[in-house]
């Protein structure tokens, strides 16, 4: 039986990157991707990097996530943890009753769904240990083709739209041709207007890992 809201739910989507302007960017991604009744409201990290590039920043989030999480829980329905590692989504999980999910598992999930291959396009070659834990603790390990990394600087990358769309598409397609993707997910919650951009220039799905989490969430929270 669903829920019945009787005013709209709330999620909180915590960028663990310490960068308002990214927030505004993946909130209003979130927004347009939610079903009525819900509002997206945000909240940035500050001990973080402006981007997450390494492993080593990725763990560091984690805390801080975790801090947000429990000091703005019960103003909201549900949680949304939107870095593609998903730094303090196991935290929150273990000490709070509250939905939470991550981009990074969200979108391994719609990507694998009904036994469909798929790889990850994204611009963090220093995390890439961390993009594949992400398949194999989700049981999705034999359908992970593995991740293509787009040529460049990421933070440089970021500055320029044009040339960040250019390099993810070419890793997109080195996903489909050379690793035999059947969907491919844009790894990163900063990338989250190029992979809206992406979609229609490829014939198989990419997955934008922002509306996979608000896709998600929302079934999580009306269950």
């Amino acid at each position: 039986m669903g829920q019945n809201f009787e005013r709209r739910a709330r999620i909180l989507l915590i960028n663990p990157n310490s960068n308002e302007a990214t927030t505004a960017m993946m909130v209003a991604i979130a927004r347009s991707a939610a079903a009525d009744g819900f509002d997206i409201v945000g909240a940035t990290a500050t001990r973080a990097p402006l981007m997450i590039v390494s492993a080593d920043a990725l763990e560091a989030a984690a805390s801080e996530v975790e801090e947000i999480a429990r000091a703005r829980g019960s103003e909201c329905d549900g949680i949304i943890v939107s870095a593609f590692g998903d730094p303090g989504l196991a935290g929150i999980k273990a000490v709070m009753t509250l939905p939470a999910v991550g981009i990074g598992e969200s979108a391994m999930l719609e990507a694998g769904a009904n036994g469909r291959r798929f790889g990850v396009a994204t611009t963090t070659p220093l995390l890439k240990g961390k993009i594949d834990a992400l398949p194999d603790a989700l049981g999705l390990h034999a359908l992970y083709t593995g991740t293509r990394f787009a040529d460049g600087d990421p933070q440089e990358l970021m500055r320029d739209p044009a040339q960040l769309r250019a390099a993810l598409a070419a890793a997109v397609e080195a996903c489909i041709a050379q690793d035999g993707a059947e969907a491919v997910i844009i790894g990163g919650g900063p990338l989250g207007e190029a992979a809206r951009e992406l979609q229609p220039m490829f014939t198989v799905p990419v997955i934008a890992p922002i509306p996979s989490a608000v896709r998600r969430i929302i079934r999580l929270v009306t269950a």
